[in-house]
């Protein structure tokens, strides 16, 4: 798990809190915003998309590996999740797994309105993950 300088902190939060404004989350009300650092220090954000077709959804935290990955980006040193909310929310299951193709190392923050915050390690929130990806999972 990198360090983040505090600038590139305070960048990458609040590109997660802009993202959310543009959340389309009429079924479940519950907008989020997220945002990734890349390797090469770009910033890509991504909202939560829902369908009427649940299963047709797609978290916040996906799109925004998605469109760094669809950018050429395929390092990943941090993610910040922002939910209007209480608590913070951390990745859901299915974002988690799409982190460790993606981000297996980065910095995890969920972030809410008040101050509270969570700052973790993918490992700690998806310990024995599965991978295929034989570049993530060799040993230095």
């Amino acid at each position: 798990m990198e360090n983040l300088n505090p600038t590139q902190k305070t960048a990458l939060e609040e590109a997660a809190r802009q993202a959310c404004r543009y959340a389309y989350a009429p079924y479940s009300n519950f907008p989020v915003g997220a945002a990734v650092l890349t390797g090469s220090g770009q910033i890509v954000t991504g909202c939560n998309v829902e369908n009427a077709s649940q299963g047709l959804s797609c978290c916040a935290e996906r799109v925004a590996l998605f469109n760094a990955a669809s950018q050429g980006h395929q390092r990943i040193v941090a993610l910040a999740i922002y939910t209007p909310t209480a608590t913070p929310t951390p990745p859901c299951g299915a974002c988690r797994q799409v982190l460790r193709e993606f981000a297996a190392d980065a910095v995890i923050i969920s972030l809410c309105q008040g101050d509270q915050r969570l700052e973790s390690s993918l490992a700690a929130l998806l310990p024995m993950a599965f991978s295929m990806n034989r570049r993530q999972d060799q040993t230095p």
